[in-house]
């Protein structure tokens, strides 16, 4: 990796916003996902959470060109462990729902941790999100159309957060935790190591702070082995 390129990366990661995520319910179109990841690091969301649908899910990187190398996409068997994993991180939920309640999403306060939660395009959020979401929220439509695709509406509404955040200067602050930035490193500097780590059902090496490999020599031992 040269000087420049870890540079850019440290740069990148040290504005991701860990504050800051998103919510899938049931949304199973491989394609929606890969958008939707690729949403999420156009903002600086390090990590989504991928409630599973009835179908049968798959992740597709078609649409993500490599935006999944940089988002965590934590999948959930039910809402109920996605919020509970959000609301452990002291995160409000916004549910984009057109309900009686619902506010214009520039409406809301994206600056403190929060979780935007989208469903599917025709079914839209579950009653249960609807109930446990602490806002619902709408982007206005002019037109004959009553929605925006799923990862095109979260593309709006993230927008918002981000312009939020910027002005609150959070994008300048480092609030990345050091070991996934140390890890995002690693798996940026030795992509090779970290393929065959997951082929084989292998621990990663120990590296620093910075993704160096504390031990270089270990790599050929590990490389030897099988899960």
């Amino acid at each position: 990796m040269t000087p420049e390129r870890e540079q850019r990366l440290l740069a990148i990661l040290r504005r991701r916003q860990p504050d800051l995520t998103l919510i899938t319910d049931k949304v199973h179109k491989p394609r929606n996902i890969a958008a939707l990841v690729r949403n999420c690091d156009a903002v600086g969301i390090p990590r989504m959470h991928v409630v599973k649908p009835d179908h049968e899910y798959r992740r597709y990187r078609g649409t993500s060109r490599g935006s999944d190398r940089w988002v965590d996409s934590v999948l959930h068997e039910s809402l109920d462990d996605a919020i509970g994993a959000v609301r452990a991180q002291g995160m409000n939920i916004y549910a984009a729902h057109l309900s009686e309640s619902a506010v214009d999403f520039r409406k809301v306060d994206y600056t403190r941790p929060c979780a935007i939660l989208m469903g599917a395009e025709k079914a839209g959020i579950s009653a249960q999100a609807a109930l446990e979401a602490d806002a619902h929220i709408t982007v206005p439509m002019m037109g004959m159309v009553e929605s925006l695709n799923v990862s095109t509406a979260a593309g709006v509404i993230l927008i918002e957060a981000q312009r939020q955040r910027m002005e609150a200067g959070l994008y300048d602050l480092d609030r990345m935790p050091a070991e996934e930035t140390a890890r995002h490193m690693f798996e940026s500097r030795y992509p090779k190591i970290v393929a065959h780590c997951l082929t084989a059902g292998l621990d990663y090496p120990a590296y620093d702070e910075l993704g160096e490999l504390v031990d270089p020599g270990e790599v050929q031992s590990l490389l030897a082995r099988r899960a």
